[in-house]
């Protein structure tokens, strides 16, 4: 990927969220330990146990030059990422790049940033997980209640990022996502970016969004609208996508 797209990524995707990998099967007790507030959350997204049935995804996101195409294993979270001029993925156990020799960005910050800001909050749910009341919020003329979410130490690359869910008093559907960047510094940081989810679709009888909107923001608050990201041609499954669509180079 060239220098110009790296850019690009670190100014929109400040933020790396943890990698899960290995077994995603959530027992039914596991999911009563949820706070109350988000298993709402989860119903009004299809329901975590439609998420765990599901067993594969497969999306793009809309480019100038050419969509970007992305492939996930859900179970163990083995991904694949094709660009222009690069393709990245994670086998199960390495991150692998293949790209020319302009190539320098990070495919272990990048090949599953997306997915994970996709398929939120079903991700959220994912162990090694703490949940607590967030501080509300008011935009649009809207009280938006919020879950602050933190990670266990060791927790993935980036187990000191910190998330802010936010959802509609009504019909608990995610309408904001808050979240702390620490994959490059490894530090704690008080400085929240903003997405705003919209647009929600039935896919398979999950919703997820069309399209993602970063925000401006002045003291930790969103201001107005800076980049939209959209999706299309989005599939999940309940078969796995071949193996071999994971292996590197």
């Amino acid at each position: 990927m060239k220098h110009l797209v790296y850019l690009f990524l670190i100014l929109l995707f400040t933020c790396k969220p943890p990698d899960q990998t290995g077994e995603q099967e959530v027992s039914e007790k596991a999911f009563e330990s949820h706070p109350e507030e988000f298993q709402e959350i989860l119903k009004a997204h299809g329901g975590l146990n439609t998420w765990q049935k599901m067993r594969s995804m497969t999306f793009e996101i809309v480019k100038e030059d050419g969509n970007e195409k992305h492939f996930v294993n859900l179970q163990d979270r083995r991904d694949r990422v094709e660009g222009l001029d690069f393709t990245m993925g994670f086998d199960g156990t390495d991150v692998w790049l293949e790209a020319d020799t302009s190539y320098n960005g990070d495919p272990e910050f990048y090949h599953n940033l997306m997915f994970y800001f996709y398929a939120m909050p079903f991700v959220l749910a994912d162990p090694g997980i703490n949940y607590q009341p967030a501080e509300i919020f008011e935009f649009d003329g809207i009280s938006w209640p919020g879950i602050h979410i933190s990670y266990d130490q060791g927790i993935g690359t980036s187990s000191k990022d910190e998330y802010f869910l936010y959802y509609h008093p009504e019909t608990y559907r995610m309408e904001w996502l808050g979240y702390t960047v620490t994959y490059f510094s490894n530090d704690v940081s008080e400085d929240v970016h903003w997405i705003r989810y919209s647009d929600w679709e039935d896919f398979n009888g999950l919703k997820l969004p069309v399209a993602l909107t970063w925000y401006e923001y002045q003291e930790g608050i969103p201001t107005e609208p800076r980049n939209r990201v959209d999706f299309v041609n989005t599939a999940i499954q309940t078969t796995e996508l071949p193996e071999s669509l994971f292996n590197g180079p």
